[in-house]
């Protein structure tokens, strides 16, 4: 006989009340939260490999180079506009975004804290690519406890959403677009910054089906994590 198929679990594109109205909260929440920390030790990781920055702090570092502001303020500005993007996608915020904001820095602080610089080039490629699969898993795990995803990543299932195509080519073409722009506007990047832009789009879209958390109540889906 032949064996029946597995449902896809799928994105909901829901509220914050009803993102905690959709149970297994034991689950979610330590998911959410450690992806979050996860993912703020892999940019540290990636940062103290000195082989290249994430395609969007290329874009921050370019803007840095034109307007007299912080870094930390370009990438605040950078996230509030990209959640301006959110609105004619018809993309929710919830309280993952909100979280987003609030522990990705300072896990990322914290990690460096302890995080020795190492000094031979092959501890600094370790450091890369554990970063690059790092983030990746990270980025699954707490876009996949369906609490809403961060900004970037909330434009990214959006578009996904939107447009019909996969997590994977929409990612990968984001992360492209960025770094364009922050090379055109004098940043810096690396071969760390390249690998991340073709791989952290294959990376979270193979991990995203093992931790995407079915809800009790899907209302409104968003995509399945397996197209």
């Amino acid at each position: 006989m032949p064996s029946t198929p597995t449902p896809k679990r799928e994105l909901a594109n829901i509220g914050p009340i009803q993102q905690l109205r959709a149970g297994r909260l034991p689950r979610r929440l330590p998911q959410l939260l450690i992806g979050l920390y996860l993912y703020g030790a892999s940019m540290a990781m990636m940062v103290t490999s000195g082989l290249g920055m994430m395609p969007w702090d290329v874009l921050h570092s370019g803007i840095l180079r034109h307007i007299p502001l912080s870094f930390g303020t370009i990438v605040t500005i950078a996230s509030f506009l990209v959640l301006l993007i959110w609105i004619p996608l018809r993309q929710q915020p919830g309280i993952g975004t909100v979280f987003n904001a609030l522990l990705i820095g300072p896990s990322l602080d914290l990690t460096r804290l302890f995080l020795p610089q190492p000094e031979e080039l092959g501890w600094n490629i370790a450091l890369l690519v554990g970063g690059i699969v790092l983030n990746g898993t990270a980025s699954a795990m707490y876009i996949g406890s369906q609490f809403g995803p961060g900004p970037r990543d909330g434009l990214m299932t959006g578009l996904s959403r939107v447009t019909g195509r996969s997590i994977r080519l929409v990612r990968t073409l984001i992360e492209i677009t960025v770094v364009a722009a922050g090379w055109l506007l004098g940043g810096v990047f690396g071969i760390g910054t390249v690998l991340y832009a073709f791989g952290i789009g294959p990376i979270t879209q193979a991990l995203l089906p093992t931790f995407t958390v079915e809800l009790r109540s899907r209302r409104a889906p968003q995509q399945s994590p397996e197209d």
